[in-house]
């Protein structure tokens, strides 16, 4: 897939939850760095701290007319 996830045609709602499944025959794996990254990524959304996508085209826009 060229490292993009394909969800076929299902249509999904800002902030669902998705599962990503990895064959065992796959070649991905996280460093325990990147492990600890993500970790630390999920507990912020968890969090609420973390902007939609309408707030983050907002914010490019912004940094576009500076």
């Amino acid at each position: 897939m060229g490292g993009r996830i394909d969800v076929g045609d299902a249509e999904l709602q800002e902030g669902a939850a998705v599962a990503v499944l990895v064959s065992e025959n796959s070649n991905f794996s996280l460093s325990l760095a990147e492990e600890a990254e993500l970790e630390l990524a999920l507990n912020e959304i968890r969090g609420g701290d973390f902007s939609d996508g309408r707030e983050l085209l907002e914010e490019l826009k912004g940094l576009a007319n500076r």
